[in-house]
């Protein structure tokens, strides 16, 4: 197989590397030429124009690893070619931009997925499995945590939601296998943040899901205080039973008693570079293909549109197809 990785950040370094180690041939386009000495020495074609990269390249699938105001076009040019595209979240941040992407891959039967990884992660695949094993019973409510001090450059405004809560929200759909029903959220920026422009540094969530399943977020990325792991701190609560999952541990509590677990070394976790190629191997959707990961971005589009009214708001998923 060969690929074409679009953007050669931190991202796209990543990608290219995973790629290479997989066995698959790798062509890059970067605008930039100075990252070109990231790969220097290796046989790697590199491009500056992805429409030349298109055309010259006989690829079998592109990734899209450039900053997310240009997914959209970036995407675009893969389906014009019938490319198979394996996509850096979000799918974009204008929301009706990521309806039409995912409406025109599945209108035109074109592999699309989204790199969501948090919940490829092993301890967020062992609580997954105790779930559905009924460790906890039915799930009641679900707390998530989220602080760390994160003041980097970006080529955009940061918005919590946007850039690390989407990862916690898809955690949320891939442990309960619940869609959201209502939403309110509130963005501000604390008097610890920093001063930035329409920047979103802190929020408070509160998602009603189906099976009356209720969850509460906060998160900031100007704590002071100790950082919770990337992907949160979280307490469910069942019928039956407790799950944490606190600093990468899982704590369960049943009827009184406390296991704790730490070693995932046995779980089976594939990364979701290795899922979206043995989807289109396998001639199936990938688990986070854009038809499943567009329903994240929708709790994040209407946790935006309370925000901004100021009320509960029902969460209405996108006709596709």
């Amino acid at each position: 197989m060969k690929a074409i990785v679009v953007g050669l950040g931190f991202a796209g370094m990543s990608m290219y590397k995973n790629l290479r180690k997989l066995g698959i041939d790798v062509a890059v386009v970067e605008s930039n030429t100075h990252t070109q000495s990231k790969i220097e020495g290796e046989e790697t074609p590199f491009y500056t124009s992805l429409s030349e990269a298109l055309e010259q390249e006989a690829a079998d699938f592109l990734v899209n690893a450039t900053p997310p105001m240009i997914h959209t076009q970036v995407n675009h040019a893969a389906f014009d070619k019938r490319l198979p595209v394996f996509c850096e979240k979000p799918i974009s941040f204008d929301y009706a931009e990521s309806v039409e992407i995912v409406q025109r891959a599945e209108r035109e039967n074109i592999p699309f997925m989204i790199a969501e990884n948090y919940r490829c992660l092993p301890f967020v695949r062992q609580m997954k499995r105790m779930i559905d094993d009924g460790a906890i019973g039915d799930i009641s409510s679900i707390d998530v945590q989220f602080f760390r001090h994160h003041h980097v450059e970006r080529n955009y405004t940061v918005h919590l939601l946007d850039d690390i809560g989407v990862h916690h929200l898809d955690m949320v759909r891939y442990l309960t296998g619940a869609e959201g029903r209502r939403i309110q959220a509130n963005f501000y920026n604390p008097v610890n943040g920093w001063v930035e422009k329409k920047a979103v540094i802190n929020a408070q969530v509160f998602v009603e899901l189906d099976r009356d399943i209720r969850v509460t977020y906060s998160g900031s990325i100007s704590s002071r205080g100790p950082a919770t792991p990337w992907c949160g701190n979280w307490r469910l609560e069942g019928t039956e039973g407790m799950l944490e999952l606190r600093d990468q541990e899982i704590i369960h509590t049943r009827d009184g008693e406390t296991v704790r677990l730490s070693d995932f070394s046995g779980v089976h976790a594939p990364s979701c570079l290795n899922e979206f190629l043995d989807s289109l191997r396998e001639g199936r959707q990938g688990e986070t293909s854009g038809r499943d990961y567009l329903k994240t971005q929708t709790l994040i589009h209407y946790a935006g549109v309370s925000n901004e009214s100021g009320r509960i708001e029902n969460i209405i998923l996108p006709e596709i197809l």
